[in-house]
């Protein structure tokens, strides 16, 4: 993965989109600081599917049963 500056990335525009194309994202930058990055549509796709951890534990097949309750004991102190 390159690192490009922003300025730099306007000049050459059709290249980093060809790199990207060729599976070669390229991180751009603004002021030093990593700003977007151009990946290939194709890419962002692909990792556009991936569920994330929040949306499979929803998903889970639970039933009401399958998790036990809280203990009902006191609250034990936090020795802070």
């Amino acid at each position: 993965m390159q690192e490009i500056q922003l300025r730099d990335a306007k000049a050459t525009l059709s290249a980093v989109i060809d790199g990207a194309l060729g599976g070669e994202p390229s991180v751009i930058t603004r002021h030093g600081k990593r700003a977007a990055v151009v990946l290939s549509f194709e890419e962002w796709e692909r990792l556009s599917r991936v569920p994330s951890f929040g949306r499979l534990l929803m998903s889970a097949p639970v039933e009401p049963g399958d998790v036990p309750g809280r203990a009902a004991g006191d609250v034990r102190s936090a020795d802070l």
